[in-house]
Formats: structure tokens, sequence, C-alpha cells
């Protein structure tokens, strides 16, 4: 029997280029905070088409993709042809014991069975290393973000104080950042089509969505006539360090 949530996160694959071209990176600040001090390997679990690991690699440190999702991959090897990208999941990675200092999530970690991730996480772990969660959310709280809510659904955070990573890791912490992310209204129009319940949507329903998008792209006073959209983010993380 398919599981669901399984189900719609390979669904991504068949909009690999349009999340690349849409989907945010991620701030400095949340990135710092994530990783430990002195990481030199690190793994991108759930990697997509590589947002988080691009950053990773700008950084100097030694970085594995892995991701369940061919087409993300190809998309990462693209721009990435050195960091090797491995087809793997979070309950089963392709690396290991002992082989990482850090393990970092982004968008990822609500797809994961997480009693099998965490096994897994602290298996290829060192002593001591590091598991990071980390989430874009669209600020709604004002203006035009607002307004893209109610016509694409309202982003929640998947990290929410129900959220913990349970033994064997300690000293669970929880951050927000904000910051802005600055794209083209095709780029906007990309970032509603890569998203999971557009991809998976009846073809009548995405395209109304779509639509919809592109009349408030044309209408609303503060995105019509530019070139250039700010979008407010807010950031969550969650780091935990392996006993």
């Amino acid at each position: 029997m398919s599981d669901p949530a399984n189900d719609r996160s390979l669904s991504f694959g068949a909009e690999a280029a349009a999340y690349e071209r849409g989907r945010p990176s991620y701030p400095p600040e949340a990135i710092d905070w994530l990783l430990p001090s002195g990481a030199r390997d690190v793994l991108d679990l759930g990697a997509g088409t590589g947002k988080l690991t691009t950053r990773l690699v700008q950084r100097g440190l030694t970085v594995v993709a892995v991701d369940p999702i061919p087409e993300m991959l190809e998309v990462l090897s693209t721009s990435l042809p050195d960091t090797p990208a491995l087809l793997g999941t979070a309950e089963d990675i392709p690396l290991p014991d002992d082989s990482v200092d850090a393990v970092l999530v982004a968008q990822a970690w609500h797809w994961f069975d997480p009693e099998r991730a965490v096994k897994e996480v602290a298996r290829v772990l060192r002593p001591g290393g590091r598991l990071g969660l980390v989430w874009n959310t669209a600020d709604e709280r004002l203006g035009w973000v607002k307004d893209l809510g109610r016509i694409t659904g309202h982003e929640e955070d998947p990290f929410n104080d129900k959220v913990t990573l349970p033994e064997p890791f300690t000293g669970f912490e929880r951050r927000r950042v904000e910051w802005t992310n600055y794209l083209t209204p095709q780029a906007l129009i990309d970032l509603v089509a890569s998203r999971s319940y557009c991809i998976t949507s009846p073809a009548e329903v995405r395209t109304r969505t779509l639509e919809q998008v592109r009349e408030l792209l044309n209408t609303h006073p503060a995105l019509a006539n530019t070139s250039g959209l700010a979008l407010p983010y807010v950031t969550v993380c969650i780091r935990a360090t392996l006993r």
C-alpha cells in the first residue's frame, strides 16, 4: 500500500525546474546557527535541487547531497558537478557510520518517518554531531503576501512547539529568522507551481490557482508594473546535538 505523504513528496520531480527557479535559499544567519563550530563534513538530507547545498559548498565545506528524486538531483548536479549527489532517503541514508559532523534538513523533515530518520541520522553522525532542521514560510502578516496566501493556501510552520528531537539527541533549541527574498514575477509563479498541493491538484485547479496569481501580479498596487518583488520570509530553525 502506498504512503500518500511519500507519494506527494516524490511528485516534486515533475516540477524540479520550477522548484529551482522559484524557491528561496536560506539566510546566512540561519545556516550559521544550525552548523556546529568546526564542522567540515556535512550531509544535506532531502537536498532537492540544492538550494541549501549551494550555500554549504560556498562555505568551503565538504558536502554530500541525498534525495530520493532523480530529477531533483539532476538539477543539483548541473550547478554543483563536484558535489556527490546520492539517491537515498532519511530512513536509509547511503553513507557509512560516523561519517559527517552535521546533518541539515531543509524543507523536508515533514516528509520523513521521524523515528526511523532519527536513528539513521544518529548512525551517520559523529559523536557530538549536529542535526539541524530549517524551513522557510512566507510572512503573510501584511500586504500582498497576505492576499497571495488567500489564493494558494496559508503556509504553516511545520516545526511547531510539538516538534521535538528525541534521544540520542540533546540540547534541543528553536529559532526564527526574518528576512526578505527578492524575485521576479515569473519566479513567484514558479514558486507556487512547485508547491506540493499545486503539483498534485487536478489540472483545472492548478490552472485556476496560477491564473489567480497572475491576476494578483497584474492588479495589486504593490506588484503591477514592477520587475522585482520583495517577498518577506520567516525561517524557522531547530537544532540538537548527538550525545
